[in-house]
């Protein structure tokens, strides 16, 4: 059975003012309006629901217990809208759940929680494991509030915006045994090389030494990028990543970020939400801080 939401409005108006004539003024509608849509109730719900008396409306047993499921129900229904219109992130403790790569978790979270820690610090922050064959329903369905990353194609109504263009760079150790100042296309060949294997960006070097008629010796293949940074410190292994986070990488001095030796295309960090929900304060506050956040890391 359905029920017109109205119908349950003017059940909660009439049972708080035990009135017909009140249930209208305070609904804004006439009174022969407020007459029908209890009797409409009362075909539905198989019961009088009230008991007109010199006193007011009298609910009986089964509108008594009815009033407080739909009071409840009505102020969720009413808090949820006024939730869309209306966030102060100061006061806000909703959370909001955010997809991103390994890498991206690295380069983004600490700006981010730095960020939201400041303007908005009881508001909560989830993160999920970008999935590229799954993000496009993610977000469609609410799963996830965004995205951040490089994705070929999300489809449907996806929004995006441009964070930045990035470019790659070749992360060594400080005291790597053989190459120096400078990465030559012969050391870059022939050295040996790690790569983070869900990372689409071990690829594209791929694809463009095929071009050149070159291949490169992967020596090593991981599932993320948390563990590389002890071994790319102690060991000759060089790996190829994006400019920003291989200079955070290398920001204490034990690791170097040289040019690679031969061009690659830039690509775009792109922040990505389904449109159903931009209409919400609460989203739009979410993206704007991301894009202030992350476009100038």
């Amino acid at each position: 059975m359905t029920t017109d939401l109205n119908l349950i409005r003017t059940f909660v108006a009439i049972y708080e003012t035990r009135s017909v004539s009140a249930a209208a003024k305070r609904l804004n509608i006439t009174q022969p309006s407020v007459s029908y849509s209890l009797n409409r109730l009362r075909d539905l719900l198989q019961d009088p629901l009230f008991a007109r008396t010199r006193g007011g409306m009298v609910p009986t047993f089964n509108a008594t217990q009815l009033f407080d499921a739909f009071k409840r129900a009505l102020d969720d229904i009413d808090a949820a809208i006024v939730a869309t219109r209306q966030f102060d992130p100061r006061q806000s403790s909703r959370s909001f759940r955010l997809a991103l790569s390994d890498v991206g978790e690295l380069q983004f979270l600490p700006p981010l929680v730095r960020e939201l820690q400041a303007s908005a610090p009881s508001v909560g922050l989830e993160i999920a494991q970008l999935d590229s064959e799954r993000i496009a329903g993610w977000l469609q369905t609410g799963s996830v509030d965004a995205a951040v990353g490089n994705l070929r194609s999300v489809g449907g109504q996806t929004r995006k915006r441009t964070l930045f263009t990035e470019s790659y760079s070749c992360l060594l150790s400080a005291s790597h045994p053989s190459i120096r100042d400078a990465l030559l296309l012969d050391d870059y060949v022939s050295a040996n090389h790690v790569v983070v294997a869900p990372f689409t960006g071990h690829h594209l070097v791929e694809d463009v030494l095929s071009e050149m008629g070159l291949t490169r010796r992967i020596s090593l293949r991981v599932p993320h990028f948390t563990s590389l940074v002890a071994v790319i410190e102690s060991t000759d292994l060089l790996l190829t990543l994006p400019t920003r986070i291989a200079r955070a990488f290398a920001s204490d001095g034990r690791m170097r970020v040289l040019p690679l030796p031969f061009p690659t295309p830039t690509f775009e960090v792109n922040l990505y939400w389904y449109p159903h929900t931009e209409d919400s304060a609460a989203q739009q506050w979410f993206c704007d801080t991301i894009a202030r956040t992350l476009s100038g890391v």
